[in-house]
């Protein structure tokens, strides 16, 4: 008479990320090892996509910027930045801040904005709005060429206080986008 082997059950209860224990089946376990590291292999190419695939965007946004000369010292948010050249850029499509920095890059603030639309045809020429409290100018608006909206730069503390003691001179400096003369 044949001695029969019992019938494991249960086995196969683990959880997937377990495989079964293959006893006495030879090259079982570097065949498992062998899965794992497949595993491992597909999910690092695919995380090294994924950040290549997120970097894109931000380097596409880079080249969409103004940039203008300001022949006077002005307000960007709560930072004073001296007159000279500078650059408007976005960071991040996805948030509602801007980053201002001139050009060797010694003063830098980012600011918040809102997008202002308007029923007017798109504006013909890039430029930026200052407003001007007394002797002091405020950076208040960006508009690009191409667009019938704005870039309204929200008011800071020192805006506010400026704005109490004296009614605002609105003002503007060409601009040039970029790839644009």
């Amino acid at each position: 008479m044949r001695s029969q082997r019992p019938a494991l059950t249960g086995i196969n209860h683990l959880p997937r990320s377990f495989p079964p224990l293959n006893f006495g089946v030879p090259g079982a376990y570097a065949q498992n090892v062998e899965n794992r590291m497949n595993t491992l292999k597909k999910l690092t190419v695919l995380t090294g996509l994924l950040s290549v695939l997120c970097a894109v965007p931000m380097m596409a946004q880079i080249i969409d910027q103004v940039t203008f000369d300001a022949p006077f010292a002005f307000y960007a948010g709560n930072a004073k930045m001296p007159a000279g050249s500078y650059k408007v850029s976005q960071p991040d499509p996805d948030s509602s801040l801007l980053l201002i920095e001139d050009a060797n890059g010694s003063h830098a603030v980012f600011v918040e904005y809102v997008v202002a639309s308007s029923d007017t045809p798109p504006q013909a020429r890039s430029d930026v709005m200052f407003k001007k409290y007394g002797k002091v100018d405020f950076l208040s608006a960006i508009r690009v060429e191409g667009q019938n909206s704005e870039m309204q730069i929200l008011p800071s503390k020192v805006e506010q206080n400026a704005a109490k003691a004296a009614g605002a001179d609105k003002h503007s400096l060409l601009a040039r986008s970029a790839g644009k003369p």
